[in-house]
């Protein structure tokens, strides 16, 4: 049994989708001969809680909790959000989208004395209690999930300090990314540089979809790519509960998560506002939920007249609740952010979506997440800017539920192949890959 140190900020009683991938791997990385044990935070500042993830933590499982610098409380001073608003679904804007002097100010301290994020004011803390667990509990490899890139930073020292092999987990790309603060001079150039470092003194890179693999590519040709393995995100079975639900009056269409910036449900709306005006869909029949956190330049776009009849908005809930209510709904909508790079990105959440057997409505552009659509037969993919092909469709899968057919078409075996139990089982095998003859820390 190899004893691996995992690393993440977000764990629970974190909530969203950055704790989905870590809290799995803890899960089922003990089925392949491998030991987690958890350093994380206490009293983190996370956009969300849900403490009923918590009970997902197998009994077992040592979770070290660390003490942490957290600076938002005083970014929500600066901006005048209420103490318990969370910071991630307001701080991207929308192209175009103009700030106030308050925020401006704000995103200007972030992004150049805040490097490589808010969560630096984590790394001595960390670094510290990582070095006692290493030698109270064996360690024998380094696990670190990023963002935030602090992760990283804390593997890396402890790294230097012990000579442990490192797999730095990365779940989206790190500098220049969609959700990462644009730098300037000075702290462009430290960002780069501990960006590179990572990179450079991992063992592994392991990452959750392929795009993150090409930018480190393309900004450090020089670096051996090699040390690269890509593990896809999944869905866990044991989240989606075998239970049929009686047929909905109304043709009902599910969004879980965020929305904020760059990933907005514009069309989608006025794509379906379309199909209600020409008389080919009627709006008593239809139900949109929209459920999770949506920024400010979000919530005024459910209240469109033609369709807020139909519009149901309900704020985060604990993911089993969630999953619920994509078993409860007809299709599900996936929305990917329009920005440069998009199609490069596969959100976790798609896999779960998939999970459920219910047909995804799929606005991307042409990329990975359209690839994997279709490689599963999950759903329709429509172009994201496209109405036309939104609305498309959105009235085939309307049509038919009216008609009483099946929507699901999915290929189950394809589908099978991404689950959270075989993501673990890839990055034990890593793990064991990288641990072949390795001394554990009481020897050393």
């Amino acid at each position: 049994m190899k004893h691996l140190l995992v690393i993440s900020y977000y764990f629970p009683p974190s909530g969203g989708p950055g704790v989905q991938r870590v809290l799995k791997f803890v899960k089922y990385l003990r089925e392949f001969e491998v030991r987690p044990v958890v350093l994380t935070v206490e009293n983190g500042d996370f956009p969300v809680r849900d403490d009923s993830l918590m009970h997902e933590i197998p009994d077992d499982v040592r979770v070290y909790r660390s003490k942490i610098f957290e600076p938002y409380k005083l970014y929500r001073k600066l901006t005048g959000k209420p103490d318990d608003a969370p910071v991630d679904v307001n701080n991207i804007p929308k192209p175009g989208e103009t700030r106030s002097l308050a925020e401006t100010l704000a995103e200007f301290v972030r992004s150049n004395f805040f490097i490589p994020d808010a969560r630096i004011g984590w790394l001595r803390y960390a670094v510290s209690l990582g070095e006692k667990i290493i030698h109270d509990e064996q360690i024998d490899c380094l696990y670190s999930s990023s963002p935030p890139y602090t992760s990283a930073l804390i593997a890396r020292a402890l790294k230097r300090h012990t000579g442990l092999p490192w797999i730095a987990g990365f779940r989206d790309p790190w500098t220049g990314f969609l959700s990462t603060p644009t730098r300037y001079g000075l702290a462009k150039k430290i960002d780069a540089h501990l960006e590179r470092s990572v990179y450079a003194e991992c063992s592994r890179l392991e990452v959750a979809w392929r795009g993150i693999a090409k930018d480190f590519q393309k900004k450090y040709p020089d670096i051996d790519a090699a040390k690269i393995i890509h593990i896809e995100n999944g869905f866990d079975d044991a989240d989606i509960p075998k239970i049929a639900f009686p047929r909905n009056d109304k043709f009902t269409v599910c969004y879980t998560g965020s929305m904020y910036g760059k990933r907005s449900p514009e069309h989608f709306l006025a794509a379906v506002k379309r199909l209600v005006v020409e008389g080919k869909v009627d709006a008593d029949n239809i139900e949109l939920k929209f459920i999770g956190r949506f920024g400010s330049n979000i919530m005024p776009l459910f209240d469109e007249p033609t369709l807020k009849q139909s519009i149901v908005v309900k704020s985060y809930m604990p993911h089993s609740d969630s999953v619920l209510e994509l078993l409860k709904s007809d299709a599900l909508l996936l929305v990917v952010d329009d920005a440069d790079g998009s199609d490069e990105i596969v959100p976790g959440k798609v896999y779960e979506y998939i999970g459920t057997s219910r047909p995804v409505i799929t606005l991307a552009p042409e990329g990975a997440i359209a690839t994997l659509i279709r490689e599963t037969n999950a759903g329709t993919v429509a172009y994201f800017r496209s109405e036309a092909e939104i609305a498309d469709a959105f009235l085939n899968y309307y049509n038919l539920f009216i008609a009483r057919k099946p929507l699901w078409d999915g290929r189950s075996e394809v589908i099978q192949k991404y689950t959270r139990r075989e993501a673990s089982k890839k990055l034990a095998s890593l793990v064991h890959d990288l641990t072949p003859l390795h001394i554990n820390s009481l020897s050393r």
